[in-house]
């Protein structure tokens, strides 16, 4: 029997609130070659474009620290199957209409999957989760400052977290 998303039960377990600029995470370039010291081997150096990334990153393992140190109880990683919902704020352009609402589907505002990749890797790096494979269904969304029910007024995420168990008849 396949599971689907009405199927499963789902428990909210961490909600984390980050205050800053979304980064996306995964294009990286050429910088050329180095020699490993260990095994002489030589390898391609890559880097990260993006100078955003490590910031975002940070700034989302510490506010999954402080979500779970003010969850007051001992924390243990969440384990098992996992779903993450969130919801991304993104800086809204001076060009945008300013009075219809409006989507953030250009090039400034990130692919969706790679700040999910970023975001995903900081979660991991506080240890909110035993390791980010364990998310299997994720709902993401881009959104402007007041543009969604849930937007922050400023950039930034809404990260919830949930265990999933298979749902009782």
């Amino acid at each position: 029997m396949t599971l689907t998303a009405p199927d499963l039960h789902r428990e909210l377990r961490l909600t984390i609130v980050v205050h800053g600029r979304p980064a996306p995470q995964g294009s990286k370039r050429y910088a050329g070659h180095r020699r490993n010291a260990a095994s002489g081997r030589i390898s391609a150096v890559l880097v990260e474009q993006s100078k955003r990334v490590k910031p975002w990153r940070a700034l989302v393992t510490t506010a999954a620290i402080d979500a779970i140190a003010n969850g007051g109880a001992r924390y243990t990683p969440l384990d098992g199957p996992l779903a993450a919902e969130i919801i991304f704020t993104v800086r809204k352009p001076a060009s945008a209409p300013k009075r219809r609402r409006t989507w953030p589907n250009t090039r400034d505002s990130g692919d969706l999957d790679k700040l999910l990749r970023s975001t995903f890797d900081g979660i991991a790096d506080a240890r909110a989760v035993v390791d980010d494979s364990r998310i299997t269904h994720v709902t993401a969304t881009k959104t402007f400052p007041s543009e969604h029910p849930e937007a922050l007024p400023e950039p930034g995420a809404i990260i919830r977290l949930y265990t999933l168990k298979e749902a009782t008849p």
